[in-house]
């Protein structure tokens, strides 16, 4: 068997994921940041706070209008179904193909990311969502509703994914779980708040202007990441072979040497202020013009095709995102059936809820999803730095999940208050109240696994998502197209409890990962070399 701690006293040997995040032999505890920037002022992980904020503050904006728009077509559904006469088994094979628009979009759009640039892919998503819900407000027929549902669906998939690798190109390690973190939470208020002012829109101004107020967000969205969201994909610039570094002995390191400095001196790059992390950069290179960061392509020469398999070989063979895969699937498949189910059986007694009172329901999954975003993200980012200390200043990845054990209680309860409440017609504020935990459990499970697959992964983080929100999406496929049957076979009773059941065996998974996970990621490292290899590496570390 492997001994991975028989690796830790080889210079030589590279684990993915393990890095020096704190010089413990300074008179003063320094943070190292990882990535190493270069000294290029143009390097995104060199950009001022105030550029970053504006990035990433677009890239939320653009999360929560995305996940407005996929998540409020359900409180329509009783109009839908008076109005257009659409079946709940139509309304549920919608929802399907939105998910699976999602799912098949990843395969489709990543590669360009990678060859072409985030820029184009983010506008272009823009667009086809604008697109999407101008169709979904001029629904009349079933081919309507399944055709909007599906150009949603493929418009909304990169939403997960450009997200992370965007967090990958501006931010260190030490700050992925915080930032994921942040993304969860303009994802929760998409997914939670935005069914709640479309409950009231529907009751005041009709179904159709649910989707046309979309129309105008998706507008303004499209505008601001035209002309205000930069690049972030860095090509560096060339000094001959080798990378302008801004290393701590200020040698220029070859690309073999920066092989080697993932967990050796060469990557100790310490800063005074962690809050701007401000790098020395290279004056001899010239900052980009604001036309030149707004670019619509910046194109590579890397082949598209090792970003089309080796979302499967990861998914396959690395337990990390095997981990993130079925965790993030099987949370967001909860909220699938959550969804589903409460806007088909609280509109009937005892309930008798309208749009209104069915959006309102989802006010208390934000309120548990912001709870959740501390322990996903601020204390995640904090606990490994503390962790990291103990462990002599070396980061390992499974630090991460501890803070994930208690989820493996709160979340099948979460299913079972909800669930079982449902199920006996018990007053709606239980209802309530699970539907809040689950919304903590879904903030702090995602933030945590999502932080844990970059950072065992991150040079090849985008491949390893799509085959993420590849089982994530499918899953919820085929749970929203057997959903109605599984109801009337078994009964919502016996259908949440197996829910449970099948919720904490999943969040178990954290058990074994301590245990065994750095020897997985020991033994992985060979094919994760190759993999990385065969993508352009723009930044050498």
């Amino acid at each position: 068997m492997v001994n991975p701690d028989d690796h830790d006293q080889d210079p030589a040997f590279w684990v993915p994921g393990t890095v020096v995040l704190e010089d413990v032999h300074r008179t003063r505890d320094q943070l190292v940041l990882f990535p190493t920037p270069t000294a290029d002022p143009n390097d995104p992980l060199n950009w001022s706070t105030a550029r970053k904020a504006l990035n990433f503050t677009l890239v939320s904006f653009f999360v929560l209008w995305t996940f407005v728009q996929l998540d409020i077509g359900f409180t329509a559904w009783g109009p839908l179904n008076s109005e257009l006469g659409f079946s709940t088994d139509i309304l549920n094979a919608g929802a399907a193909v939105n998910y699976g628009g999602l799912a098949i979009g990843c395969f489709f759009f990543i590669p360009l990311v990678h060859k072409y640039g985030r820029r184009p892919i983010y506008i272009f998503s823009s667009a086809l969502q604008f697109a999407s819900c101008v169709w979904q407000a001029q629904t009349y027929t079933v081919g309507n509703f399944i055709g909007a549902n599906l150009i949603s669906g493929l418009g909304g998939a990169i939403s997960e994914i450009v997200v992370q690798i965007t967090v990958a190109d501006m931010f260190f390690v030490h700050q992925h779980a915080t930032m994921n973190g942040w993304f969860v939470i303009f994802q929760s208020a998409g997914a939670f708040l935005g069914p709640v002012a479309s409950g009231y829109i529907v009751e005041s101004q009709g179904w159709r202007w649910m989707w046309w107020w979309c129309v105008i967000f998706f507008g303004i969205t499209l505008l601001c990441v035209i002309f205000l969201f930069e690049e972030s994909k860095f090509v560096p610039v060339l000094d001959g072979q080798n990378v302008i570094s801004a290393t701590q002995d200020n040698k220029t390191p070859t690309t073999e040497d920066n092989k080697n400095s993932s967990v050796l001196g060469d990557m100790k790059r310490t800063v005074s202020d962690a809050a701007t992390n401000q790098m020395p950069t290279n004056p001899e290179i010239k900052p980009k013009t604001y036309w030149q960061r707004m670019a619509l392509i910046t194109k590579t020469d890397e082949s598209l095709w090792p970003h089309f398999y080796t979302p499967i070989v990861t998914l396959l063979t690395y337990p990390a995102v095997t981990y993130a895969a079925l965790t993030y699937g099987s949370t967001l498949a909860w909220f699938a059936i959550m969804t589903s189910l409460q806007a088909s059986y609280m509109l009937l007694p005892p309930y008798n809820f309208d749009a209104v009172g069915v959006g309102l329901m989802n006010v208390a999954p934000f309120v548990g999803a912001v709870l959740g975003f501390s322990c996903g993200g601020y204390l995640s980012d904090k606990s490994i730095l503390w962790l990291s200390k103990k462990n002599g200043g070396i980061y390992e990845p499974e630090m991460r999940l501890w803070l994930a054990l208690p989820v493996a209680i709160l979340g099948p309860a979460s299913i079972l208050m909800f669930g079982l409440g449902l199920a006996y017609g018990i007053h709606w504020a239980l209802l309530a109240v699970g539907f809040g935990v689950y919304g903590f459990t879904l903030a702090a499970i995602s933030g945590i696994s999502l932080s844990y697959l970059m950072d065992c992964y991150q040079d090849v983080i985008g491949d390893a998502l799509v085959g993420v929100i590849f089982m994530r999406n499918i899953i919820s496929v085929i749970v929203l197209f057997v959903l109605t049957p599984w109801v009337n076979g078994m009964g919502l009773q016996n259908l949440h409890v197996i829910c449970a059941a099948v919720a904490f065996l999943v969040y178990m998974i954290p058990v074994p990962l301590l245990i065994w996970g750095k020897e997985a990621r020991v033994r992985t490292a060979p094919s994760y070399k190759r993999l990385a290899a065969t993508h352009v590496s723009h930044r050498i570390v």
